[in-house]
């Protein structure tokens, strides 16, 4: 498969059906979990909203030219008009056919699993994300445990809301981003049930060294390390040798799991006897190394990968990935005339993500 016809993709599009080269229908977050499929490594099942379903709900609209009109410096107006426009977008009603896709493809996955109510996650995926020049990761949405196609439905346009948030809109101009150059896809991916998730970077947040893996790691979902709720484990590991060559093991107090009552993700406490020792075990630290290493192969650059350990799955099997995307720090450190035009490295692996996220992104696990 060579890509999809942009001209006029289909409101729906299953994972299999998209890759690398389909960003402007299934944005980046989508295109890189079809492509991850597509290179045989372990990823949630699911399905992307494309671009397309956006432009057909949205665009008449005509929130472009409200956008473009904005003063990036004049918060107040900024955030006035934001809120005007994330609550057309989330009131708006869908056309029928993308609103008939979307059931019908949550539903076929929830048949292929077994479960009427599959809890998914519904995530965004713009056409300019997970890019290595422009990076929007953080600021558009990500609904957990989601279950049920009306709700699909309502989290599919609340994302879509995202777009036109003060944080994404201020991003988009100041960067110089044009309104006509963007469009929201939605992925609609199955729910992990996370017994341990986090990043790993395939090459050293803090120095650049492309030949190790830093990770960070804890208990529960990955929203809880993204939220800064809790201070991940950390482990720097060779990826020639494999060989562990720094271990941090932190006080892990608060997690994020699924609320027992049904929808979403509730935050507790760990439990004592967990929160001192590592969240990974050396054995999966090898594993993940081994997976960062195919990952990075395969799209011949150093990759920002989100990870999970499920609770269910086989042993060796277990490990599963949610989203891999260029590394941007060091890539534009590397690219950059001036060593003012990027940011610092971080002590880290986590830092540089949660730096970008301004501490807001409700982030899958």
């Amino acid at each position: 498969m060579t890509g999809i016809d942009v001209a006029a993709p289909p409101p729906v599009l299953r994972f299999a059906d998209v890759g690398r080269d389909d960003v402007p229908a299934a944005g980046g977050k989508g295109a890189s979990l079809g492509e991850l499929m597509r290179a045989g490594i372990r990823v949630p099942d699911g399905f992307v909203v494309t671009t397309a379903a956006f432009r057909s709900a949205v665009a008449a609209l005509d929130l472009g030219s409200r956008v473009a009109a904005l003063d990036p410096a004049d918060a107040a107006a900024v955030t006035a008009a934001c809120g005007e426009m994330r609550s057309i977008v989330e009131s708006a009603p869908l056309p029928p056919e993308v609103a008939d896709a979307v059931v019908a493809g949550y539903h076929r996955l929830a048949a292929e699993r077994g479960a009427e109510d599959l809890p998914v996650a519904v995530r965004s995926s713009a056409t300019s994300e997970d890019g290595a020049e422009d990076s929007f990761a953080g600021l558009q949405d990500t609904y957990l445990w989601v279950r049920g196609a009306d709700a699909v439905l309502r989290d599919v346009r609340r994302c879509w809301a995202s777009l036109y948030s003060v944080e994404s809109v201020t991003y988009r101009r100041r960067r110089g981003i044009a309104e006509t150059d963007l469009a929201m896809a939605v992925v609609v991916q199955e729910m992990v049930g996370a017994r341990s998730s986090g990043v790993m970077f395939t090459r050293s947040p803090l120095t650049g060294d492309r030949s190790v893996v830093a990770i960070d790691a804890s208990w529960g979902l990955g929203s809880a390390v993204v939220s800064g709720d809790v201070t991940p484990d950390s482990f720097v590991a060779s990826k020639i040798t494999g060989e562990i060559t720094r271990r941090t093991v932190s006080t892990k107090s608060r997690w994020h799991q699924p609320d027992p009552h049904g929808a979403g993700v509730v935050e507790g406490e760990v439990p004592e006897n967990l929160r001192d020792v590592p969240s990974i075990s050396d054995a999966e630290i090898v594993e993940l190394i081994a997976i960062a290493r195919r990952v990075e192969a395969h799209y011949g650059c150093p990759q920002d990968i989100e990870w999970a350990v499920s609770r269910t799955a086989p042993a060796g099997e277990s490990i599963v990935l949610l989203q891999s995307r260029p590394e941007t720090v060091w890539a534009g450190k590397d690219a950059a005339a001036s060593p003012q035009k990027v940011a610092a490295p971080a002590a880290r692996a986590f830092d540089h993500v949660f730096h970008a996220l301004g501490g807001k992104r409700r982030a899958e696990g």
